[in-house]
């Protein structure tokens, strides 16, 4: 015979791709036991686990949210406060401003008050030394006066009176001269 008819002839013996009925009943069998198995004991447990998991994913997802959330609404009344603190520091920049502008004022218009007190005080002082000078320097003259009018006239003119008189009438006709010659310029 030839090989390909001992392959065809075997071929009809036995197929290797069809298994015999019984082991094919017996791994049916043991399939569907296996399954059975898997589906009343380990399908429960791995679907628990899976809705856990799902539960604690959508647990994460709704915290994050609510943190999200959470921060949203610090960050706004962080940034509520940050602008109100800085229209607060403006307003008191301002307002320091304003106070500062004041007191330079006061301060100039007391500087002008003092500054005035003291030029009236110089101007009282001065004519408070002047009127001292004119009547030490009115005594002075008097004096000299008197002493050179009794050496002209050739005797003493020592009566306080006469003398007084004598004073007041030099100095007063000097004052006049005085008088006419700034009327003149």
């Amino acid at each position: 015979m030839s090989p390909l008819l001992n392959i065809a002839a075997a071929g009809e013996m036995e197929n290797p791709l069809v298994p015999p009925v019984p082991e094919l009943v017996i791994g049916l069998l043991a399939f569907v036991i296996v399954f059975g198995f898997l589906a009343k004991k380990l399908l429960p447990n791995i679907n628990k686990v899976l809705e856990e998991r799902r539960e604690a994913i959508e647990g994460g997802i709704e915290k994050a949210e609510e943190a999200k959330t959470e921060a949203q609404s610090v960050l706004e009344q962080y940034k509520a406060q940050l602008a109100e603190a800085r229209h607060e520091a403006a307003r008191l920049r301002q307002e320091a401003t304003e106070q500062g502008a004041v007191i330079i004022q006061e301060m100039k218009a007391e500087g002008q008050r003092q500054r005035e007190e003291i030029i009236a005080a110089g101007h009282a002082q001065i004519e408070a030394d002047r009127k001292a000078a004119a009547s030490a320097l009115r005594q002075d003259v008097g004096k000299l006066a008197t002493e050179l009018a009794g050496k002209l006239v050739g005797e003493s003119l020592e009566d306080h009176a006469r003398q007084s008189r004598t004073i007041d009438r030099f100095l007063d006709e000097l004052e006049d001269g005085a008088e006419k010659a700034e009327a003149r310029r």
